[in-house]
């Protein structure tokens, strides 16, 4: 008895699968196209000249090896043949769409500056704001709150690109981002609002 219900029900449930599909329906397809209107707001908001903030390409790992020193890549964790190639599909996904970039700002570490220098040749400048306080978090707050400050007197023209790590971008935005994922945000009187996120 119990198995005939469960049978049953077993195939209402496929039916109502077939239903939602006969319009274009799945399970999860109302969130997949939320996304994307939210990945094409960020884009639009970069074309008007908002701010993204970009967690460095794939670097595998996590942290960097004791000892790590800023002036020495051979000492940090670094980039892969596929966090390169990410880095590359940024830039190209920017001029493929035709947004203009008025600046590019990197921490100090090789991997987000290599991942800047892929994606936008010639354009990267060091800025110690952005770099990371994963191994020292009591940096946090004051770090964040001075990228806020910059981030907030940022007018264009064109797109503020910046290339950061992942503790600072959850710090000034609440979010955790994959590697090589863009948040785009504008910031005003201190405040930063997220527009929407480009998928690595």
């Amino acid at each position: 008895m119990k198995g005939n219900r469960l049978s049953r029900l077993r195939h209402l449930l496929l039916a109502l699968l077939a239903a939602l599909a006969c319009f274009g329906l799945t399970p999860g397809s109302g969130v997949a196209a939320a996304d994307e209107a939210r990945e094409a707001a960020a884009w639009e908001a970069l074309r008007g000249g908002a701010v993204v903030l970009f967690r460095h390409a794939n670097a595998p790992g996590g942290g960097d090896p004791a000892g790590m020193r800023l002036a020495e890549c051979a000492t940090q964790r670094n980039l892969d043949a596929a966090g390169r190639q990410q880095a590359r599909r940024i830039g190209e996904a920017f001029r493929m769409r035709g947004i203009a970039v008025g600046s590019v700002l990197t921490s100090q570490w090789c991997r987000t500056t290599e991942t800047a220098d892929l994606a936008f040749p010639g354009m990267a400048r060091p800025e110690p704001i952005f770099n990371s306080f994963f191994d020292d978090r009591g940096k946090g707050p004051v770090q964040t709150r001075d990228a806020r400050a910059l981030l907030s007197r940022w007018t264009g023209p064109g797109a503020l690109v910046v290339s950061t790590h992942q503790v600072n971008i959850t710090g000034l935005t609440g979010i955790v981002p994959a590697s090589g994922e863009g948040i785009v945000v504008r910031v005003n009187g201190g405040e930063v609002a997220v527009v929407g996120r480009i998928r690595p």
